[in-house]
């Protein structure tokens, strides 16, 4: 058992010291609290952030939510189609590739080291497949 005085945690409710026993867990995780809270403080102080983007009030989702119009939504979805099927049209070495840098984020370097191959033959497959997919989405339109 430890003894905490709810006067450090509590100042505007407690004008005077109220010492009262408690297990070592609450003691710590009440410690923990107040290390975490002195570091929020702190970031805030260093990055002169002086207002919260956690309020209930909706303000930051309205920011970051950006409603689409219905016409905005099909266009995604139809260049998101073509882009699926110019990948799809490539040759497999180029779309594993293209598809491993981009959306895996790999690094050409790690990619040729997994397939055994010079960084070079990569970095040209990358670009001959960005121009194939150019080129199937010229003719596409």
């Amino acid at each position: 058992m430890t003894q905490i005085n709810l006067r450090d945690y509590y100042p505007d409710f407690y004008i005077t010291d109220c010492i009262i026993e408690v297990p070592n867990e609450v003691a710590a995780l009440m410690n923990s609290y107040e290390h975490a809270e002195a570091a929020y403080y702190l970031r805030r102080y260093r990055h002169k952030a002086y207002y919260s983007l956690d309020r209930d009030d909706g303000i930051e989702h309205d920011i970051l939510f950006v409603s689409l119009s219905p016409c905005e939504i099909y266009e995604r979805k139809v260049t998101v189609e073509q882009l699926h099927a110019a990948i799809a049209a490539l040759p497999g070495k180029q779309a594993k590739r293209i598809y491993a840098y981009y959306f895996l984020g790999m690094s050409k370097s790690a990619i040729a080291k997994a397939e055994g191959v010079n960084e070079s033959a990569v970095r040209d497959s990358i670009d001959r497949g960005l121009r194939n997919i150019e080129k199937f989405l010229k003719n596409f339109l």
